[in-house]
């Protein structure tokens, strides 16, 4: 869905809450398609007809180019489509702890955010409240938010529902969790995860391009996120080639060291520890391969920086 001439992202949103698939009277927003009325009942991701928030902060955690100096503006959505046995987030998106919200508080929201300082709004696992999300998004426009929508997902994103964001996301923040159904709904609870993903990433690559903050007058494209898993279970090799072959080794990777056996993880031997230095080298070994760029972090704690750009390792 392109942009017409004279129009403008709340058209583009008015457009898209038209769409069928936008109602919540049969829910079909994520691929679990649960095909509820959530006026009065509730699926997969356990949320009603009103977006569920957990936090509003602006966030210095995120990748350097996204924080610059303001923060990124974060919002915390309750929910979702997966059930990750290590999910670090767990309370938020499994046990459901957060506030309900109207459309007209969470515009200003999202209003609130800019005023601090916000270099963009960045919606932390939206999909579930996406129909609430675009109405807010629309009348805080209307009310002067003029800055970079962030789309941060796990990647398990209908494709179809991605394609109506055309025009209305800047960036997309997304996860390439697994390269192997398997492994998906083992640690997961989704049978299809690459299998929907790689075709969503590739309708957000479609519409964006690859991140730069350099091409727009405001920082546009996609960042792919890969959580280095311990045993190779997040298919790192097969992750590079594909973003190599069938996106661009242009597309930024924010190469992630961070894993903690949190949540239910101790339940499975082959995750139930933190990954070795040697993994995480092995990693960037297969980024290297590929060309790819982006952001790696570190092990020491005597490092001075968070991240690094891929490409200027010692």
């Amino acid at each position: 869905m392109k942009e017409v001439p004279g129009g403008g992202k709340a058209d583009l949103i008015k457009k898209a809450l038209e769409f069928p698939v936008m109602s919540l009277q049969s829910c079909r927003l994520c691929p679990r398609e649960c095909a509820v009325d959530r006026e009065v009942s509730i699926g997969f991701c356990e949320q009603t007809e009103v977006p569920r928030i957990s936090s509003a902060v602006l966030h210095f955690g995120e990748e350097p180019p996204l924080v610059g100096r303001g923060g990124s503006g974060t919002v915390f959505f309750c929910g979702c489509s997966m059930r990750c046995v290590y999910c670090q987030n767990f309370m938020i998106s499994q046990k459901n702890n957060g506030t309900d919200i109207s459309v007209e508080e969470l515009s200003e929201v999202f209003l609130k955010l800019q005023y601090e300082g916000a270099e963009n709004i960045n919606l932390v696992t939206p999909t579930a409240h996406l129909s609430g999300i675009l109405a807010s998004l629309g009348l805080a426009m209307s009310n002067g938010l003029n800055i970079p929508i962030v789309y941060n997902t796990s990647g398990y994103e209908r494709a179809e529902v991605i394609r109506l964001l055309d025009g209305i996301i800047d960036i997309y923040l997304a996860d390439i969790r697994y390269t192997d159904d398997t492994k998906g709904q083992k640690y997961s609870g989704t049978n299809d995860y690459w299998t929907v993903t790689r075709n969503a990433i590739k309708e957000m690559y479609k519409q964006v391009g690859a991140f730069s903050d350099r091409r727009y007058d405001a920082p546009k494209g996609i960042i792919l996120r890969h959580l280095v898993l311990p045993e190779g279970v997040s298919g790192t090799n097969a992750m590079g080639e594909y973003v190599a072959y069938e996106l661009s080794s242009s597309v930024p990777i924010s190469l992630m060291s961070q894993y903690r056996p949190v949540f239910h993880a101790r339940d499975y031997p082959e995750i139930s520890r933190r990954i070795t230095e040697r993994e995480y080298e092995d990693a960037l070994s297969s980024i290297d391969q590929y060309g790819l760029t982006g952001w790696y972090q570190h092990f020491s704690g005597t490092e001075s920086l968070r991240v690094k750009p891929l490409g200027r390792r010692e």
